[in-house]
């Protein structure tokens, strides 16, 4: 009996009365239900070893609808690698349970999904906006909210925490309370810690984000399907062609098509240049806020050749819209191979003299040993994913686990911890850009031939020699720009291995040429909603250790 056959019978068996409906969903295992059961049907799918991961959660408007909100949990088993897709129904003024007694994760995922829809969670402990401002009217994803409405903030929240939203410092208590940011150097402007300190040492934490939201899912309801992958580069930026593939991805998995061999080693090659760059920066942004500046500096030189390989790609250095839904915008130069292997020589020596720096470094050992430290079920639970996950000992790794692009043909190891420490992160990450060169190299040296696209006249425009060359290239070049990419209705979850963990990108259509609904599950969000229970009860200056190692990318972060 197949794993979803029996979660069936389970939960029929378990639930009598309670109507369930399953179905698959382009390969995924969707279960429908009533609102009214979904807190007791998600403590039973955890509680008897099913999924342990609240991988995403997501709200989706359909104004038409009697009961106008529907509310989608996406579940993982780092046990089994399965994955199942739960969705309820709920009106404007219904409300649905929370799920934060099952998985602290859903925390900021139904916090999120409140302040952009209004949906309400019942008995969430802290039922707040999260990446709108305080003096925000409305929810910005709702459908009948323009696109173009700006509102803009002229106050500042007073310090506050989460079991304390109407903070008042006691004026006969030695705590005193403390912004650590956005202006703070370590927190790069976009990041809010308030702590309550008593002297040195932290004795309660809570966070503010949004400084950076852009509301990129909203853009992505407005514009065509091709167009909404200059926004994917701005999400995490230091890794931008990540991001880009792992969107093309998933539009690429509703329309039913897989990309020519060649454009699959060509985006290995890039996500795996974009993860090593990505490491370089956390590393090197790390370093440099606990005082460590020749690494910074050292690093960084690393980072500017990816750059150049990037630029005789495309021209652009930082976003560069390198992948195309259906392959790649254009065949590497010549000799661009040649020059890729040239840079996993020197990047390994790069590697090398890090380590020299850092790795028995006193200093930042004594900075980020122990600090920090989180166990593996601790991990789960706070929804980890990626080096994070991997140094508190988990070895889930999606390039392994659920592999994509032919990355079950190549030789490379998960490298993993065992405290969850940030020293431990550091040297997850440290080896994982050993592997990374590793499997360029291969990879590299053995680019399959062909075409660097799939040349279907609905999906992909022409080359420009065929738009100037003949009238048959002319016609496809404006019925595609004019009609746009229009994949069939239906909705899809994919999601890949990103630098900071898993990136998936939860897509609904409705047949047209925009996407209807676009969600991104950012990797640092799940993690970063674990910082005020891992600084609390530590010293004032970890925090800032404990913020470097998490690798928060603000763009991805607040989208």
């Amino acid at each position: 009996m197949i794993k979803r056959e029996k979660i069936e019978q389970e939960l029929r068996s378990a639930f009598t009365g309670v109507e369930f409906q399953f179905s698959d969903i382009y390969g995924a295992f969707v279960l429908d239900l009533p609102a009214s059961e979904i807190l007791r049907v998600m403590g039973h799918l955890k509680n008897h070893g099913h999924f342990d991961i609240l991988m995403n959660l997501s709200g989706v408007d359909y104004p038409d609808r009697a009961k106008r909100f529907e509310v989608v949990y996406e579940l993982f088993s780092t046990r089994t690698i399965n994955r199942m897709r739960v969705r309820c129904q709920v009106a404007a003024d219904e409300g649905i349970a929370s799920v934060t007694p099952v998985w602290k994760a859903a925390n900021w995922f139904e916090r999120e999904a409140y302040d952009m829809y209004g949906i309400l969670f019942k008995g969430h402990p802290n039922l707040q906006r999260i990446l709108c401002h305080h003096e925000f009217q409305g929810h910005a994803l709702r459908k009948d909210y323009p696109a173009d409405l700006q509102q803009h903030c002229k106050t500042v929240m007073p310090i506050h925490f989460e079991d304390d939203w109407n903070y008042e410092p006691n004026p006969d208590s030695d705590l005193m309370p403390l912004n650590i940011g956005p202006a703070h150097p370590a927190t790069h402007g976009t990041l809010r810690v308030m702590a309550e300190l008593d002297g040195e040492v932290v004795k309660r934490a809570n966070v503010e984000l949004g400084y950076l939201h852009r509301c990129f899912e909203k853009m992505a309801e407005t514009h065509p399907y091709n167009q909404v992958i200059p926004y994917t580069d701005r999400l995490n930026y230091c890794s931008a062609p990540m991001n880009n593939i792992g969107y093309c991805k998933a539009v690429e998995k509703l329309l039913g098509v897989e990309v020519p061999p060649k454009a699959q080693a060509i985006r290995i090659i890039l996500a795996e240049l974009s993860r090593i760059i990505d490491h370089i920066v956390c590393i090197g942004a790390n370093a440099v806020d606990l005082g460590a500046l020749t690494g910074f500096f050292y690093l960084f030189q690393y980072r500017e050749k990816v750059y150049t390989l990037f630029e005789k790609l495309c021209g652009a250095r930082l976003t560069v819209s390198l992948t195309r839904i259906g392959g790649m915008a254009q065949d590497p130069p010549e000799g661009w191979f040649d020059d890729v292997l040239e840079f996993c020589k020197e990047m390994s020596k790069g590697v090398d003299d890090l380590e020299t720096l850092l790795t028995g470094n006193k200093i930042w050992i004594q900075r980020t040993k122990g600090v920090g430290a989180i166990s593996d079920k601790q991990a789960i639970e706070w929804g980890y994913t990626g080096p994070m996950l991997r140094a508190a000992g988990v070895g889930l790794d999606l390039r392994k686990a659920d592999p994509y692009y032919g990355y079950e043909t190549l030789d490379f190891d998960v490298p993993i911890g065992s405290t969850g420490c940030c020293y431990d992160r550091y040297l997850v990450r440290v080896a994982e850009m050993r592997e990374s060169i590793k499997i360029i190299r291969q990879v590299a040296k053995s680019v399959p031939g062909g075409d660097y696209t799939i040349r279907d006249r609905s999906i992909v425009l022409p080359e420009k020699k065929d738009v100037y060359g003949n009238i048959e290239g002319l016609m496809n070049h404006f019925m595609l720009i004019m009609k746009g990419l229009r994949p069939p209705k239906g909705e899809v979850y994919d999601a890949t291995e990103a630098a900071n963990g898993e990136l998936g990108f939860y897509l609904v259509s409705d047949g047209s040429a925009k996407p209807y609904r676009l969600r991104v599950r950012p990797p640092c969000f799940a993690i970063y909603q674990s910082f005020p229970e891992q600084v609390t009860g530590g010293l004032v200056a970890d925090v800032i250790s404990i913020l470097g190692s998490m690798n928060l990318i603000a763009g991805e972060l607040d989208r």
